[in-house]
Parts: C-alpha cells; structure tokens; sequence
C-alpha cells in the first residue's frame, strides 16, 4: 500500500544512499518501511569519537507533517538523551518541519553528540558533570563509546 508517508520514505532512502552525510547510514527495516535502523558514528575530535551509536525511527502515516520517534537503541551517556534512549532535540519537538528528511534528522542528532545543549537536559547527571566537571563527563562518554563496539 501506497501512502504519502511511505513514498516520502523511499524518497529519503534513496537520497540517503545516493548522498550518506559522512558517519551516518540508515535504512528501513525488511518488513516494514515505518521503522528504521540507523548509526551514527560518534564525531572526531569530541569525546564520543569512535563510538558506533545505534537508533530506531518510527514514522507514522503522518509523516513528514509530523516528526518520527528516534532513540538511541545503544547505551548513551548525554546531557540530551534519556534513560531510555528517547532524545531531547528541538527539531524533533517544537521545530519540527516537514522539509527535513530522515539524513537532515540524523546530521542533526550526531551534531548534537558534538554540542550538547546542558540548559535542556534529559539527563540532569550527564549536564551537572558536563557543565562542572568536563574530565569526569569525558570519561563516562568513553565508557558509553567503548560499550558502542560491543552492540556490534
């Protein structure tokens, strides 16, 4: 079955194929193309450098008017991801737009490994030590990159 929101995917698939921003790749899943995999290796030259973070996305049938589900499926140590995976980014909350696709989303989330925003935390532990103890906070995040490996 046809739907905008499933044509929109495939669009963004292939774009996403034909063009993969640099450390990053995802893909819908072999049975239903509403949920997708996706990686997000950490940027060089912050703390979270080498890691290989996994995600889900759930699209609904509303996309891309609405915005999908994203979590992190691989343990993450960030001032902007919950417990449970889910994230705290604008771009997926009050800014959302349909102009951005599913590359624009995941550039988005691995720049935000790069530059946490600690004044909208999701984990109050992870800003407190980002914000007052920059050395212990790099040390739990390549604790976090180092168990990235072992999701492989």
């Amino acid at each position: 079955m046809s739907t905008p929101a499933r044509r929109r995917l495939i669009r963004d698939f292939k774009r996403l194929q034909d063009d993969p921003p640099l450390g990053i790749s995802g893909a819908p899943g072999e049975e239903n193309i509403m949920l997708w995999n996706a990686v997000i290796l950490g940027p060089e030259s912050t703390p979270f450098e080498d890691g290989t973070f996994k995600l889900s996305m759930q699209f609904s049938e509303d996309y891309p008017n609405k915005p999908p589900v994203v979590k992190f499926v691989s343990q993450m140590f960030h001032p902007n991801v919950y417990a449970d995976g889910h994230l705290c980014l604008d771009i997926l909350q009050n800014r959302w737009s349909p102009t951005y696709d599913v590359s624009a989303i995941l550039t988005s989330i691995q720049s935000l490994l790069h530059d946490p925003n600690p004044n909208s935390p999701a984990n109050p532990q992870a800003a407190t030590l980002y914000r007052e103890d920059i050395r212990s906070y790099n040390q739990r995040v390549r604790a976090t990159v180092e168990s990235s490996w072992e999701d492989f």
